[in-house]
């Protein structure tokens, strides 16, 4: 009779030691969740060029410039703003030692790796990709030929890695 009768369960927390959680391994990374928000209403800036998006004769939004050569033009993405967001961006760092058409041998280095969220929501987002002679539009002479806007609205379903791999010594 007293076998069928549940008894209570004891268990205690120990500390480990340096030798037993030497053993323990697990996996190393971030898990990232967001909501961005960019330049809804325009930047900080209020010149003759920038001001609030409201405002049709001013510019308004982010800038990203970056040159393809010393000499050469730049590359702009510029009226930068609006909102996404994404659950599921993970950060990790990764060793290639393998693959790659037998690059990976030869690198046998550690790379960041970016696991891309599973749906990233866009809401009124807008940039336009252009060209120009100068990093900033304040700067003299400043020309630039806007190639095309992008609005985006809705989800996009983005699946894989996005490897980063590192140049120089550090």
């Amino acid at each position: 009779m007293l076998i069928a009768l549940p008894s209570p369960v004891r268990a205690e927390l120990a500390s480990l030691g340096d030798q037993a959680l030497s053993d323990v391994s697990g996996q190393g990374g971030i898990y990232l969740s967001g909501d961005v928000s960019i330049n809804e209403m325009g930047g900080p800036v209020e010149n003759s060029h920038f001001g609030r998006c409201d405002d049709a004769t001013r510019k308004c939004g982010a800038r990203f410039a970056w040159r393809l050569k010393e000499t050469g033009g730049w590359m702009v993405l510029d009226d930068i703003r609006g909102n996404f967001s994404f659950e599921g961006l993970t950060l990790r760092v990764r060793h290639v030692d393998s693959g790659f058409g037998g690059d990976g041998e030869l690198f046998n280095r550690d790379v960041l790796e970016l696991g891309l969220p599973n749906t990233v929501r866009f809401n009124d987002v807008r940039f336009k990709i252009a060209a120009s002679n100068t990093a900033r539009p304040t700067d003299p002479g400043f020309l630039q030929t806007d190639i095309f806007s992008v609005e985006m609205r809705g989800e996009v379903v983005m699946e894989g890695n996005l490897l980063v791999f590192p140049t120089g010594n550090p």
